[in-house]
């Protein structure tokens, strides 16, 4: 009888150190909430709102290309262990979209961008159906976009309310802050420099929010196709304005932007690359560049020093 009572408090011990470690039926790994995001920015912002409460894992690292991503066997598993899944939405991730919206069937998946009201994404030029998936370039719209994550915490996390809504306000101050460097550095270019080239189109925000006209050789997506036609009247804008920098992203090849500036070369018109930028990747982990604010640092202070 002893033994069994033995084995019946060992149990019961076992159980209650099980059940400490769950919050509202959400298993943790060592008290941490599990986060699967597929971007490295909205990762940062989970990171920054989640605080210690969460251990976060994103599918695209550095050097990624968000666009043309497909998901692997252990992309699957990640997203299978999370506790709650966070991704961009509007269509950036869409080859995996169908894999994300299975996974919402079995536990919180939330498209943060998707929260944002129509009338303030922006359409893509060519194609008024397809909408600007680049709204982290936009400091006000990413702001939008990540209260979604801290009221996401929150519901699978109520407990710990105050700290989620604490831990936002305190980063959304930060970035505000980051908005008041981009205006007075950006500022700084003269009205007729302020023209950005890049590979493909993804600073729209960017340039909406302070008054850059914004060019790249490829649409929205990097899954669009790029001709003779595109290069060439790429090149007559450069020659016409006197463009004199053009810019390379950290997760799209150089070839492009190299035939761009070939292209001028041969009408007599010297074009620079003014610098690398991250679009729709960060920098390494551990740098800088390897979080929101530090990436976006570095894009306005290449911008400027380039185009000043």
């Amino acid at each position: 009888m002893q033994k069994i009572m033995k084995l019946f408090m060992l149990f019961s011990l076992v159980l209650l150190g099980a059940c400490s470690n769950e919050s509202n039926g959400v298993e943790k790994s060592d008290g941490k909430i599990m986060v699967t995001t597929t971007i490295g920015q909205i990762a940062d912002g989970v990171r920054n709102i989640g605080g210690n409460k969460v251990e976060v894992i994103s599918l695209m690292g550095p050097g990624t290309d968000p666009h043309l991503y497909k998901a692997t066997q252990g992309d699957i598993d990640k997203l299978e262990k999370a506790d709650i899944i966070f991704y961009n939405g509007l269509h950036l991730e869409g080859k995996i979209l169908d894999v994300l919206k299975k996974i919402n069937d079995k536990k919180p998946t939330y498209a943060i961008g998707e929260v944002i009201s129509e009338g303030n994404l922006l359409e893509d030029s060519e194609d008024s159906s397809a909408i600007d998936p680049h709204i982290w370039f936009d400091i006000s719209l990413w702001q939008q976009a990540l209260e979604k994550v801290r009221d996401g915490l929150i519901e699978i996390d109520p407990d710990n309310k105050e700290y989620y809504t604490k831990n936002a306000e305190d980063y959304f101050l930060e970035l505000d802050r980051l908005q008041e460097y981009a205006e007075e550095e950006l500022a700084k270019i003269p009205s007729e420099q302020r023209v950005l080239v890049t590979a493909h189109d993804a600073f729209g925000y960017f340039g909406a929010a302070y008054n850059m006209e914004v060019m790249g050789l490829q649409g929205l997506s990097t899954e669009s196709e790029y001709g003779l036609g595109d290069v060439q009247e790429l090149v007559d804008l450069l020659v016409e304005r006197n463009i004199k920098a053009v810019f390379i992203e950290s997760s799209i090849s150089e070839r492009s932007i190299n035939a761009v500036i070939e292209g001028a070369k041969q009408k007599g018109h010297e074009v620079t690359i003014g610098g690398e930028l991250f679009s729709d990747a960060m920098g390494e982990e551990g740098t800088e560049e390897g979080t929101y604010i530090g990436m976006y640092r570095h894009n306005v202070k290449t911008i400027t020093e380039s185009l000043q």
